[in-house]
């Protein structure tokens, strides 16, 4: 098997930048110019505007005190240096304001990427910076007591995308789903399943006050009259119940990661809260933080000391009653995924967890493990829009509108991109018909049209009688259109953006760069004629439509989002 082709253009332009620079600085050294303890760091950026140049460096403003000159000054002569190096990738550096040196490169370096991506192929984008760090990305971990609603939804496509995005990048991560079976509220599914059952045999039973009022109960009940059969009816309510109990939880199961299939996402495990209870985890864990001295006894209760590492205020963990709070099983449970050999924790939660963070980081740092281990997200609400007004209900659910219900309107390819195009501490407004139109006004269509565009620009110069083999020798340095140019600055860009986005844990990075590189495809096909009777442009050209087409079909099932060769 071929070795991975580990491709980062930006920063192999980077880095030979910085060696010329540093190159200059050594020279300017030797000749006195500046004194030989002078040292600063040697940064490297991207001008958002192209007229000042490739990439620039305010290496100068940092060097100019222990260097005695002025930062302008200094930055002529590291200009003048580098100029006279003659790099062959360095068409010329220019300095500009107060000290920044601007450099622009070669048009060399237009052929350098373009052959690096196609090289690299399924690979573009890939890297070990993950160096095999082992995460664990918890996600969505509903209650097991009702259908997925849409903050579910939104926390599947971030949760899911940044497994992809972390695996594609070096990581080994594993996507978890942490499934509450132990609490009271699986015991009230099973009295409204009772009830409901007990209502289809005609009875007038009372319906629990905090029951589940969706219909989906009424569901489950008359699959449990078919399947477990009316002798229900003649069982001691409580052992009904309990039977019932497990019923309705392996039904709400099987129905959530149906629902998650078809939204792409499978977790890698699902573990059980009662499963820990069982085992148990939860004294293990509580014995653990006994042996640091950190729980006390006080009104009859057992409490953590959290405040010795930040939190806000001392936790109960276990109440006057015996019972614990929801607060010790999760402690039990990441201790649980700590010891399954993971050093990275990511939650991503929903927006009624605002005080887990606190919390969280205190018991992960009483078992021992330091600063940096556990990354909480809190997602913001999401709000679905039809036609200007918010929609709030669904059918089958009855409070809230579930997943099922989303993707009933809305391609799932659609649904993933809207609710990572956010950044995960906004607030996101969810336009229905906007994310179910086959138009440029739907961002995810517009992306995927760069990709179809592109493999349609293949076919259409088959069909033609073009040699596509002509791509291979191409001299792509002849790509010097403005939009040419500009696309293949966005491209090359794709690997950085991919790590800063892993990062940030910001899968809303990898969105808005996709539209960033479809916008410039788009200006680049309607300004420039792909094949010509220029041959050698033309192979140039569909070199770089190539190119293209391998960035978008590599980074678009990062989101979960696939890449059609025909629209």
């Amino acid at each position: 098997m071929p070795a991975m082709q580990h491709v980062n253009i930006s920063k192999d332009l980077k880095d030979d930048i910085v060696r010329a620079i540093e190159k200059a600085i050594a020279r300017l050294k030797s000749e006195g110019a500046i004194p030989s303890e002078a040292a600063a760091p040697v940064p490297i950026e991207i001008p958002k505007d192209p007229k000042f140049g490739d990439f620039a460096s305010p290496v100068a403003l940092a060097l100019a005190r222990e260097a005695r000159l002025k930062p302008r000054d200094l930055a002529v002569r590291i200009a003048e240096e580098v100029t006279l190096e003659k790099d062959p990738l360095i068409l010329k550096a220019e300095v500009a304001g107060p000290g920044f040196i601007n450099f622009y490169l070669a048009d060399r370096w237009l052929d350098y990427a373009v052959k690096a991506v196609r090289k690299a192929g399924a690979d573009y984008g890939r890297s070990a910076n993950g160096a095999g760090e082992r995460v664990n990305v918890e996600f969505v971990s509903a209650n097991p007591v009702g259908p997925l609603n849409i903050v579910n939804a939104r926390a599947a496509a971030v949760g899911d995308s940044l497994t992809r995005m972390m695996n594609f990048t070096g990581y080994r991560a594993e996507s978890e789903f942490y499934v509450n079976d132990a609490g009271n509220q699986v015991s009230v599914l099973a009295d409204s399943v009772y009830a409901r059952f007990r209502q289809s045999l005609g009875e007038d039973y009372p319906f629990p006050e905090e029951g589940y009022q969706g219909l989906y109960v009424k569901d489950i009940a008359e699959r449990a009259r078919e399947e477990l059969g009316e002798g229900l009816a003649e069982m001691p309510p409580e052992e009904a119940k309990s039977l019932l109990k497990k019923y309705s939880l392996k039904q709400m199961l099987d129905w959530q990661k149906k629902s998650l299939k078809a939204y792409d996402v499978e977790f890698g495990t699902w573990t059980s809260e009662k499963g820990l209870r069982d085992e148990g985890a939860v004294e293990a864990a509580l014995d653990r933080m006994r042996g640091n001295d950190d729980l006390y006894e006080e009104e009859g209760a057992v409490w953590f000391k959290s405040t010795k590492y930040g939190d806000d205020k001392d936790r109960v963990m276990i109440k006057g009653d015996g019972e614990y709070t929801y607060v010790a099983p999760d402690f039990a449970y990441h201790l649980d995924k700590l010891g399954r050999g993971f050093t990275k924790l990511i939650d991503v939660l929903g927006p009624d967890h605002h005080g887990y963070q606190g919390r969280m980081q205190a018991g992960i740092k009483s078992f021992g493990y330091p600063e940096g281990t556990l990354y909480v997200l809190i997602l913001q609400l999401v709000t679905l829009l039809r036609g200007g007004e918010a929609v709030k209900m669904s059918k089958r659910a009855g409070e809230f509108i579930t997943m099922d219900d989303l993707l009933e309107e809305v391609p799932k390819d659609a649904a993933r991109y809207f609710f990572i195009m956010r950044n995960t501490n906004s607030h996101l407004e969810f336009d229905m018909e906007v994310a179910a139109k086959s138009t440029p006004d739907n961002p995810v269509w517009y992306v995927q049209y760069a990709h179809a565009r592109c493999c349609s620009i293949f076919e259409k110069a088959q069909r033609e009688g073009t040699d596509l083999g002509l791509m291979e020798g191409a001299d792509c340095s002849l790509l010097t259109h403005p939009t040419e140019t500009a696309l293949i600055r966005r491209m090359s860009v794709f690997p950085d953006e991919l790590w800063a986005a892993v990062g940030e844990l910001q899968p809303s990075r990898m969105a808005r760069y996709a539209y960033e590189l479809a916008g410039e495809f788009h200006r680049f096909y309607t300004e420039c004629r792909v094949v010509s009777e220029d041959a050698a442009l033309s192979a140039a050209r569909l070199a770089l439509v190539d190119a293209v087409r391998i960035t978008i079909a590599n980074l678009l099932p990062l989101m979960g989002i696939s890449a059609p060769e025909r629209m």
